[in-house]
């Protein structure tokens, strides 16, 4: 038997090359789908029957189960999803005023093993498909319809430029006008900094927002945490980064997350200034936000301080990002990691 198509990975236009004239239909079914949230071809009643049974036997909607759902002090909530494959992501809903974010993943696990991320500690298993990364952002509006999500951050488990065009095909879907309408100055993708997918990534013409995960300017330090800089270290990381920012004309954010007693001190701050001076760059510092697997420490709030203050008299935009959901299993793939561990 013939497997059937996962509906959400397909544009508006595509479906109609599918489905067939009039060519209404395809906008249609993609309204319901990515609109409405209509989960069953049955619920789009302004289709023929003959139609709808003939998307019910072409057509599969994915979905994603939640296996668990956790609630921080700060509202965010932390969802454990199950694909249709059996294994599990994770999203993360982030409110604040005026926006509702969510976190997503692109990856089931982690192939690049930071210290500090619970992501990679149970290892890679495989590359989500558009239709699922989709499927986690109409499955977090389902389940807490009060608001739409506003703003999307590809923040969650994975590195989103290792599974690059599954992603991009998803923000675009996410992007659509007669879907969930995300604009693309309010997506985020956070990576690890893979130097050639940044120069391709600059090609693409899709002007969401980039974030690059640093921890370091060191690359001894960066490395000690960060075992992708053995393959990428800092100076063609940086090389790449800038030559972005002169193809696009846009502003970088790199991630800093402060690990007490390992790169919070006065060379690490300097050499994250000599990095970023004069540069189209902007640092947010995240204070550590502990693992079990990882049993560093966050630093006080007066290393925080002085380490903002240091980076602010030189000149360098930064701002201190105090991690949400820290009530729960608030680390990257921690919930994962956990409910994996407890199957064992």
């Amino acid at each position: 038997m013939k497997d059937k198509v996962p509906i959400l990975s397909l544009l508006p236009e595509e479906l109609e090359g599918k489905v067939g004239p009039p060519s209404y239909r395809g906008k249609q079914i993609f309204e319901w789908l990515h609109d409405k949230l209509a989960t069953a071809f049955s619920d789009m009643t302004n289709l023929p029957v003959d139609l709808r049974k003939n998307l019910e036997e072409t057509f599969v909607v994915t979905s994603l189960n939640p296996l668990s759902t956790e609630k921080a002090d700060d509202n965010s909530i932390k969802w454990l999803f199950q694909t249709p494959r059996g294994d599990a992501v994770e999203s993360v809903l982030i409110p604040a005023e005026g926006r509702r974010t969510l976190c997503i993943s692109t990856q089931v696990g982690c192939k690049f093993a930071c210290k500090f991320c619970a992501s990679g500690q149970a290892g890679f298993q495989r590359n989500l498909e558009a239709d699922e990364i989709i499927a986690e952002v109409l499955s977090a509006e389902r389940l807490n319809p009060l608001e739409r999500i506003s703003h999307i951050v590809v923040m969650g488990m994975g590195e989103p430029f290792d599974n690059a065009d599954n992603l991009l095909r998803a923000l675009k879907i996410l992007n659509h006008p007669s879907g969930r309408q995300i604009g693309k100055r309010r997506i985020t993708i956070s990576t690890v900094g893979l130097p050639k997918k940044i120069l391709w990534f600059a090609e693409q013409n899709l002007p969401v927002e980039l974030s690059v995960s640093l921890h370091s300017a060191i690359d001894s330090v960066r490395t000690s945490i960060m075992p992708v800089n053995k393959a990428f270290p800092t100076g063609e990381l940086f090389q790449a980064c800038w030559n972005y920012t002169d193809k696009t004309n846009r502003i970088i954010t790199f991630e800093y997350i402060l690990i007490d007693g390992v790169n919070t001190d006065e060379p690490n701050a300097d050499a994250l200034i000599s990095a970023m001076r004069g540069r189209k760059a902007k640092v947010n510092l995240i204070p550590y936000n502990p693992i079990e697997e990882y049993p560093e420490k966050r630093p006080s709030l007066q290393t925080i301080r002085a380490f903002e203050a240091k980076l602010t008299r030189a000149g360098i935009a930064v701002t201190v990002r105090f991690s949400k959901g820290g009530s729960v299993s608030g680390a990257c793939g921690q919930l994962r990691l956990h409910h994996i561990q407890g199957k064992r």
